[in-house]
């Protein structure tokens, strides 16, 4: 789902105080990481009605309201820490910001942190943040799948953010079933066995 306004399907104002933020660009590589979590982590779990699970893509600035909005906040990223490929890293509290304006990979990272920033001097920012970020490999190739070391890393990224919930007391229950299309994150053609699984590799012979 695309960020646009904190509210309901009905026009009334959202109530959450927990959001769950994937960040970044499907297209561009290892940038989708943040996105694909996010996408994982909501097919797998369902979480009380206070927390907002959320693909915020590249809409930076547009993203504040939400921010505005929540108590909590636990973002997916891939972030360059300068570690090697496939390296999660948890960053917390007034870390974060920094973590998110250095080395900058891209034009949604220097939105976030504007976003972070503009919330901080409001006196909006929220009381706990949790960044799970992953070292990309490849971030140079638009149209391109995530590297192997990225995707592995996946599964594990959603694992650290139940972790931390359950530290902030939320409590996330495994779906006894297939979430529908409808309901994901991120219908449609750009969910990642439609997309990314799909398409060729950097270095991958063609077939044709």
């Amino acid at each position: 789902m695309s960020a646009v306004d904190p509210t309901t399907s009905d026009g009334e104002p959202a109530t959450f105080d927990t959001l769950v933020l994937g960040i970044g660009n499907v297209l561009w590589a290892d940038e989708g990481f943040g996105i694909r979590a996010v996408e994982l982590m909501n097919e797998r779990y369902e979480f009380p009605d206070n927390v907002r699970v959320m693909d915020g893509g590249t809409q930076g600035i547009f993203l504040l309201p939400w921010v505005r909005g929540a108590d909590r906040l636990l973002i997916f990223d891939a972030v360059d820490f300068g570690l090697p490929p496939g390296t999660l890293k948890v960053v917390e509290g007034d870390d974060v910001p920094r973590y998110m304006g250095i080395k900058k990979m891209s034009m949604h990272q220097a939105g976030f942190q504007e976003v972070l920033s503009t919330a901080e001097l409001s006196g909006e920012l929220p009381a706990e943040i949790v960044l799970i970020g992953v070292q990309p490999e490849r971030l140079d190739d638009f149209g391109g799948s995530l590297r192997d070391v990225v995707r592995e890393q996946i599964g594990p990224a959603v694992d650290i953010a139940i972790n931390a919930l359950g530290q902030w007391g939320i409590t996330a229950v495994s779906r006894g079933e297939p979430l529908p299309g409808a309901d994901r994150v991120g219908p449609g053609a750009l969910e990642i066995e439609y997309y990314e699984l799909g398409r060729p590799r950097l270095g991958t012979p063609s077939t044709t």
